[in-house]
């Protein structure tokens, strides 16, 4: 004989009362026109250049992150002819083309605290 299950947690051993039945009470067929579909509206935003798109600007980075280690990675392969010994180093112009990068950015902050005009030359 097969044994029943036993409810557990909250309410074991209450029964609940058994639904009544709706009647079902026949109703005329309305007569619709046929639904049209709306056009999607396009929620995307108009950017006026296409660097406005912050997933375009991720896509440049990515693929200057690409190149960059592309270069790096045929360092590998080139044969460089040096004319000094520390340009035969791995990655020496990887190096070499940040540090030049980050010293004309620190050196252009400096040329602005000499060159920058005040704020209200043109309404002098």
């Amino acid at each position: 004989m097969p044994r029943k299950k036993q409810n557990q947690g909250k309410g074991q051993g209450k029964k609940k009362a058994p639904r009544k039945a709706k009647k079902m009470v026949p109703t005329k067929a309305k007569r619709t026109a046929p639904k049209k579909k709306r056009a999607a509206k396009d929620k995307s935003p108009v950017y006026e250049h296409v660097f406005d798109n912050p997933r375009n600007v991720k896509k440049v980075i990515y693929a200057l992150c690409a190149v960059c280690g592309l270069s790096l990675f045929l360092d590998f392969f080139v044969n460089r002819y040096v004319d000094h010994p520390w340009e035969a180093l791995f990655g020496f112009y990887a190096v070499y083309g940040f540090v030049a990068c980050v010293i004309l950015v620190l050196a252009a902050k400096e040329m602005r605290k000499l060159i920058m005009r005040k704020e209200n030359y043109y309404d002098e």
